[in-house]
């Protein structure tokens, strides 16, 4: 990342194949870390899929209501390779992002290797969206400093 200035935004955009599973876990809990550390006027999030699917996983629905967290109003969307270039951090699940390499991008990319909870059982998406939960608190202690 660039040296930042206070006038800056810290852009995170989390990718994955169909933004419908582990980047809605993501995107909706740094949600949360933002409006939490009062990150809002620092902080854009994005979140997309290279090949969208036409909802959200419904036990990630699931499993996300549990934690207070609802996701069924929620679209998958395709995320351009221009929103990609423009962040500071791009963090992929672990899938194949290849439509979006930032090559030439100065930004750094993550890969979090998560497992993907589509058609896991309730206890895999329960621990899937734990760890996910664990990665974003890690990920805002790591930037926040900066903002």
């Amino acid at each position: 990342m660039t040296e930042s200035t206070e006038s800056e935004t810290l852009r995170i955009a989390f990718v994955c194949v169909q933004n419908a599973g582990r980047s809605q876990m993501v995107y909706s809990f740094a949600q949360r870390e933002v409006e939490q550390r009062g990150l809002e006027d620092a902080t854009e999030l994005i979140t997309g899929g290279t090949r969208p699917a036409d909802h959200v996983h419904d036990e990630v629905v699931r499993a996300m209501r549990v934690v207070g967290i609802d996701l069924s109003g929620r679209t998958p969307r395709e995320i351009t390779f221009e929103e990609t270039q423009e962040s500071d951090y791009v963090i992929t699940m672990g899938c194949s992002a290849d439509d979006v390499c930032p090559a030439g991008w100065a930004g750094e990319s993550r890969d979090w290797n998560l497992n993907d909870p589509d058609g896991k059982s309730a206890a895999e998406v329960g621990r899937i969206r734990d760890e996910v939960e664990r990665r974003v608190t890690d990920l805002f202690d790591e930037v926040e400093p900066q903002l």
